[in-house]
């Protein structure tokens, strides 16, 4: 199973490539659509949009999964990441993918253990998870922890039977056609 992971953000969308091969992870790659902020707040949409579908049309996942967007005191800053994170969403159903959506708690418990792991104690276990000597982008780093903990997920709900496997949560964008 091959995962895109997508960390969004309006400014910078990390992403993450995860392949599983039995019991292994293998890293396949990793980077960040960047955004300029100068630029109108659509267009920055558009660009993550591209940016994601073209690293889609390269790697051909078999799955996206996105972190769920946290609610802060900024609301205004809430609505931009939930837009971002909508335009990477429209990128993963553009190519007919589904898209499975974690909070960062279930990210994080998926991957070190523990709901309220810091951000580096997440960073350390992915390149530990991985063999990673370093990844260079936090918010990439985060997109393959969630990509990870889809790969982890996903084995678990096989192991409880098959219509467990390809449910989703109730927020879940299966039945969305453009």
């Amino acid at each position: 199973m091959r995962v895109l992971g997508i960390d969004p953000g309006s400014r910078i969308t990390g992403y993450g490539l995860v392949e599983q091969h039995g019991s292994r992870l293998v890293h396949l790659d990793n980077g960040a659509v960047f955004t300029d902020k100068a630029k109108d707040f659509p267009d920055r949409l558009r660009l993550i949009f591209e940016g994601l579908s073209r690293v889609i049309a390269e790697y051909a996942p078999d799955a996206v999964a996105v972190e769920d967007v946290y609610v802060s005191e900024n609301v205004r800053a809430a609505l931009k990441l939930g837009q971002a994170r909508g335009a990477a969403i429209a990128a993963a159903v553009h190519a007919g993918l589904p898209v499975f959506e974690y909070t960062a708690s279930q990210v994080k418990q998926a991957v070190v253990g523990q709901g309220r792991a810091g951000k580096e104690q997440v960073q350390k276990m992915v390149k530990a998870l991985l063999g990673l000597p370093e990844i260079a982008q936090a918010d990439a780093s985060d997109a393959v922890a969630v990509a990870i903990c889809h790969i982890n997920s996903y084995q678990l709900r096989l192991q409880a039977g098959p219509a467990v496997a390809t449910s989703r949560r109730a927020s879940s964008w299966r039945n969305y056609r453009p």
